[in-house]
């Protein structure tokens, strides 16, 4: 076939026009555009709809978005104990559009105990910030003969293996705690593991448990409504939701105890230092304002603070911490 010289020339301009934009298809989002102007941003939180982490996610989505004058959208990813969502974050572009509100288990936690997690998070992730930490609270059921922690103490003492308690799964900082509150006060406790919150509390309410360990966003409510027992909070001092419960550090045996869930924000590791920053300063401008910290303090939480490199700092201590109770008490994932 004959083909004309302008026939050529309009060919070769169609391959060099597809050349040009066929990698834009692939391309990262906001591909050409300064962050944060090249599309909305996905918030990945690795826990269920309706959870407190979720709760929290959502209200800092919306701050952050008005902040960043840019669309925040949370994303459920709740499979394997928040594994599958750290992963993805894990392995998605560096490029600020993809972030993690990220919590003990999955982060810090899972790679200790589960020799199937692929991620380093020290690795793989970079710290933006602290949002939020909380104690935890154990909760008796209703009719048992325990008030705080020195009846707790005493009682499992009187009678080794005979009290059981439920977390929502092995390998949980709540799992975490239950086992150094024993190798503190030289007791043994029963584990009964189950696959969320909502049937921890369930089943200590109905009595089918002695004891659960619950978060302060789940356990407040249920501790002022009087449906249970709060025995203890896993802090150095009582709070002020719950002023009625003993602290850990009050138990004479479990003096200088303080263990805390947190939740923080995380991009993909090499994101852009510029990014970070901003992200990070524009946090803490959420997590100061009335109504954030209101409803975040009404939970039991504290809202979080500092920088990038101070939160680093905290995730390390915090995985030292769990290294020596999951060796201690020798926890492993089946």
């Amino acid at each position: 076939m004959h083909l004309s010289r302008r026939s050529l020339l309009s060919a070769a301009a169609s391959v060099a026009a597809a050349l040009a934009t066929a990698p834009a298809a692939h391309a990262a989002p906001g591909a050409g555009k300064p962050w944060p102007a090249g599309g909305p941003i996905t918030l990945i939180v690795p826990f269920g709809a309706g959870s407190d982490v979720d709760a929290t996610a959502r209200l800092v989505a919306e701050k952050l978005g008005a902040r960043l004058h840019q669309s925040v959208v949370v994303d459920n990813v709740p499979a394997s104990g928040g594994v599958l969502g750290v992963s993805k974050v894990a392995r998605s572009h560096a490029d600020g559009y993809t972030l993690l509100l990220g919590f003990d288990g999955p982060v810090s936690i899972a790679q200790l105990v589960n020799s199937s997690v692929r991620y380093d998070a020290e690795r793989d992730l970079a710290p933006v910030g602290l949002v939020t930490a909380a104690p935890m609270v154990i909760v008796a059921r209703p009719g048992l003969p325990v008030h705080n922690l020195n009846e707790l103490i005493s009682m499992a003492r009187a009678r080794p293996g005979a009290l059981t308690y439920a977390t929502p799964g092995v390998g949980t900082v709540l799992h975490l705690a239950m086992e150094r509150l024993q190798e503190r006060a030289r007791i043994r406790l029963v584990h009964v593991p189950y696959r969320g919150v909502a049937q921890v509390t369930s089943e200590v309410m109905g009595g089918q448990v002695d004891l659960g360990i619950l978060m302060t966003t789940g356990a407040t409510p249920l501790v002022q409504q009087k449906k249970l027992e709060g025995v203890g909070v896993t802090s150095a001092q009582r709070i002020d939701v719950i002023p009625e419960v003993m602290s850990f550090a009050e138990a004479p045996d479990l003096k200088g105890f303080e263990l805390e869930a947190w939740t923080g924000l995380f991009a993909p590791a090499r994101t852009p230092e510029p990014v970070v920053s901003r992200l990070a300063a524009e946090l803490a401008e959420v997590l100061k304002l009335p109504e954030v910290r209101k409803r975040l303090q009404d939970s039991g939480a504290t809202p979080g603070s500092g920088t990038p490199a101070t939160f680093a700092q905290f995730l390390k201590k915090e995985k030292a911490s769990y290294t020596q109770i999951v060796k201690s008490a020798n926890i492993q994932v089946e």
